[in-house]
């Protein structure tokens, strides 16, 4: 994927908080401000759905082994990814 370059101004302080923190992650400062970018411009109809998708799937669980009894967790071989025996 291309890139383009943007130059932005911030004060020192906040570099250091930057530098200081992309050093903490293991990261770079480009990287943690690229990912703010991404998170400024993410559709706000996202926030809180894997939330909302793991509460729907905790509440109708029971349902869903009954429907499919021979997927339910219990049913499955542990060594299976993603799945717990």
């Amino acid at each position: 994927m291309a890139s383009k370059p943007v130059t932005i101004r911030v004060p020192e302080e906040l570099h250091a908080q930057l530098q200081e923190r992309a050093e903490t992650e293991g990261t770079t400062v480009t990287a943690l401000i690229t990912e703010a970018a991404n998170n400024a411009v993410r559709d706000p109809r996202l926030e809180g759905a894997a939330e909302v998708f793991r509460a729907f799937v905790a509440d109708n669980a029971d349902a869903f082994d009954a429907a499919f009894p021979d997927d339910a967790p219990s049913q499955l071989d542990a060594s299976r990814p993603g799945r717990a025996a």
